[in-house]
């Protein structure tokens, strides 16, 4: 692509690069100058504007971003996503409906190493995602870019993104109390409000006594698909009440612990082939913890390993939580998670 400014006589069926204001309006950039432009142009006193021409083995920017968006999701429906129309260059990639965001990151980063006027940003892999919201956007910088890094950014990239939609539709949660005034409520409605957004139902909830044999005979009963866990007090151990109680139902711990903050107090296991989650004490408040990204994740039918949950300290130090109201000096003594 030739790129720069060019006397009027030579300006027609190039591209502005560059709007310009006039007596009659204004002549926006990328418009592919007439002859009527040009004439438009002398009349307002200009002898120069700057344009962009494609060479032969160019293609315009519209056209270079519509390929790429359609080898990132050559399935769209199928992919959970959809293309937003292409204009000045740029697709956006937006959901079709609720779920979570998968992204082949190094596709994506081999994509970008092709070439500087290919672009592809997205956002991170797994995050959860609501209705029609906007995942990546596809943006080729200048007017026009080599056929061939187009070709070659499409299959560096192809099939890169999709979502996964929620697999589970139902789930129980059981609440134990310490404090026999406990009514559980604030826990019932900030569950429920993280379940709402990916279309899980919360049944009404159980309410027991903060006891091993309490607790596995609620778990017993429980019919959701996914089975959530929330104790007056804390989990501590890897033996404690709630871990306890679900092996003497008949389950199994598959991990204690996790390296996100707030969150750090989580544990996951098994009851019947039913996932079940064990909630820090953090998840009776609506702030994000890293409760929030192994309940999207399950919902959403992946595996959630002891190994997947170590892996998320990068990035895990999360906001403030509320009862945390400025940043932890030391000797501070932190709050229970």
């Amino acid at each position: 692509m030739k790129f720069g400014p060019v006397p009027l006589s030579l300006a027609e069926g190039a591209i502005l690069a560059h709007s310009v204001t006039l007596d009659t309006g204004r002549l926006r950039k990328g418009t592919q100058l007439t002859d009527k432009d040009v004439t438009t142009l002398r009349a307002a006193g200009l002898d120069h504007v700057t344009v962009a021409r494609l060479d032969p083995d160019d293609i315009s920017e519209d056209a270079a971003a519509l390929a790429v968006a359609q080898a990132l999701v050559p399935d769209p429906v199928a992919c959970g996503l959809a293309l937003k129309p292409v204009g000045t260059g740029r697709v956006n990639i937006v959901t079709l409906g609720a779920g979570v965001l998968r992204v082949a990151g190094p596709q994506v980063n081999a994509l970008n190493a092709v070439d500087p006027a290919i672009t592809c940003a997205t956002l991170p892999d797994f995050m959860r995602l609501d209705p029609g919201g906007m995942v990546a956007t596809v943006k080729i910088i200048p007017y026009g870019v080599a056929r061939a890094a187009v070709a070659q950014a499409c299959a560096a990239g192809q099939g890169a993104l999709r979502v996964l939609p929620p697999v589970l539709s139902a789930a129980s949660l059981i609440q134990t109390w310490v404090d026999p005034s406990a009514d559980g409520r604030k826990g019932h409605a900030a569950t429920k409000a993280r379940l709402d957004r990916l279309g899980v139902a919360l049944d009404a909830g159980a309410l027991v006594a903060h006891d091993i044999d309490a607790l596995a005979q609620a778990l017993a009963q429980a019919s959701g698909d996914l089975l959530l866990v929330l104790t007056g007090s804390a989990t501590s151990d890897l033996y404690d009440t709630a871990p306890e109680a679900l092996r003497r139902a008949g389950g199994q711990v598959v991990h204690f612990g996790m390296p996100v903050d707030p969150g750090n107090l989580l544990f996951v296991g098994q009851l019947g082939g039913r996932p079940v989650i064990g909630l820090p004490g953090c998840a009776k408040s609506p702030a994000l913890n890293g409760a929030d990204w192994v309940l999207e994740r399950i919902i959403c039918g992946l595996d959630v390993t002891a190994a997947d949950i170590m892996g998320m300290g990068v990035g895990g130090l999360l906001k403030e939580i509320p009862t945390r109201p400025r940043p932890r000096r030391h000797g501070e003594t932190p709050a229970r998670d």
